[in-house]
């Protein structure tokens, strides 16, 4: 088979159409608006998660661009928009290399459905914790971390995408899940999560800055995200899972 057509080096249509739009959108306000002009501001209004939206009367009348429809769709526009194009490269490459295995084992709707859900819930963590305190959101982290979630559900297993990444198998991304409960037991997932919390939890106690001038990184939306891709994953995933190991099941495919 030519090595080009391997999975590894295939994006599914759907990542890539997701990425293009990311891309598109950056180029879009740099050429028609330039980032940081008062055109701009009206747009980040318009599409960001601004914390400021919540307050008293939440999902009411909003003195924000957008109004009351704003409150709503930011909870996935922010996803979008980029601070500049290092933040955009960084979150492309982040997303494509998650959201590739995730796409090709749930499909097109599933995924979109998928990162939506991942978006909103970063964005709901991030209020959570900020309150309305003019934080503005923009990124697509939420949804980046949302995929690295729902992979490290059936990625790390045998047979799964790690294990055959060299052997060109595509059922590598149709291995059964194990139940939630038995899948942290495994070491290698756990060790996954373990490094994953603590880099984040690191950004937040030691407040790290972002590669981007004036930002910081956004870890509240991170966490928010990959709690909804880990703990959502047999929601939105297709493959019957894998039986419990104490209902003698098989926990792999030979």
């Amino acid at each position: 088979m030519n090595p080009s057509s391997e999975p590894i080096f295939n994006i599914p249509p759907v990542v890539l159409a997701v990425t293009t739009a990311m891309i598109a959108t950056h180029i879009g306000r740099v050429l028609l608006f330039g980032i940081g002009s008062p055109a701009d501001d009206e747009f980040i209004g318009l599409f960001a998660f601004l914390t400021d939206r919540y307050g008293s009367n939440p999902f009411g009348l909003s003195p924000f661009p957008g109004g009351f429809g704003a409150e709503i769709w930011t909870f996935a526009t922010y996803a979008l928009l980029h601070a500049d194009f290092s933040h955009l490269a960084m979150n492309s490459l982040w997303f494509v290399a998650f959201a590739s295995p995730v796409a090709r084992r749930f499909g097109s709707l599933r995924f979109l459905l998928l990162s939506v859900v991942t978006a909103a819930a970063g964005a709901a963590t991030f209020l959570v914790i900020h309150g309305q305190n003019g934080a503005v959101l923009v990124g697509a982290s939420a949804v980046a971390s949302g995929m690295m979630g729902a992979a490290a559900r059936f990625a790390f297993q045998a047979n799964g995408p790690i294990t055959l990444w060299r052997h060109n198998d595509e059922r590598a991304y149709h291995v059964p899940a194990l139940p939630l409960t038995s899948a942290l037991r495994e070491r290698r997932i756990v060790i996954f999560l373990a490094v994953w919390f603590g880099v984040n939890l690191l950004f937040g106690l030691v407040s790290i800055p972002a590669l981007t001038e004036g930002q910081t990184v956004a870890w509240e939306s991170h966490i928010g995200g990959f709690l909804a891709g880990l703990l959502l994953f047999s929601v939105f995933d297709p493959v019957p899972g894998a039986a419990h190991p104490a209902e003698g099941g098989e926990d792999m495919p030979q």
